[in-house]
């Protein structure tokens, strides 16, 4: 069985090239900076995980995938050789992604952005159902719940 799930930051933006041919296909690479459990003192903290996504996948990449932005991915693990310049064999181990997951909401990513980005004007609040949730009312007290 070849399944990978991690979890970690996006060192950059996602480079998106698509290919050539009748059908182009989109083709996402970018690094994941993804935090270790255990730390050896003199050795890094994180380890940045090369991974690369196809078609759809790699559309979402670029559309939403933004640089420190902390995702959780699926995928599988796949080693690839090649002769250099030189005729040595070079060996790379990258992940092949099949699905993306947002591990952050959109306002704590937004927050941990440098204050010197401009950031866009709040929304105005309304009591209407924005993606699935209703506002909170503040005003409700605690001896006012049921439970």
């Amino acid at each position: 069985m070849n399944k990978v799930i991690l979890m970690g930051r996006l060192t950059r933006d996602p480079e998106v090239r698509y290919s050539s041919g009748a059908a182009p296909v989109a083709v996402a690479n970018y690094t994941l900076a993804v935090n270790r459990r255990f730390k050896r003192e003199g050795e890094p903290d994180a380890d940045f995980i090369n991974c690369v996504a196809f078609g759809k996948v790699g559309e979402f990449a670029e559309k939403y995938l933004k640089k420190g932005l902390l995702i959780s991915i699926v995928g599988r693990l796949q080693v690839r050789s090649w002769d250099d310049q030189e005729g040595k064999k070079r060996y790379t181990t990258e992940v092949i992604v099949e699905e993306h997951y947002f591990a952050e909401s959109k306002t704590a990513f937004e927050s941990s952005k440098s204050s010197s980005e401009p950031k866009p004007a709040p929304a105005p609040q309304s009591k209407a159902v924005e993606n699935g949730f209703y506002p909170i009312d503040e005003s409700i007290e605690d001896e006012d719940l049921p439970f």
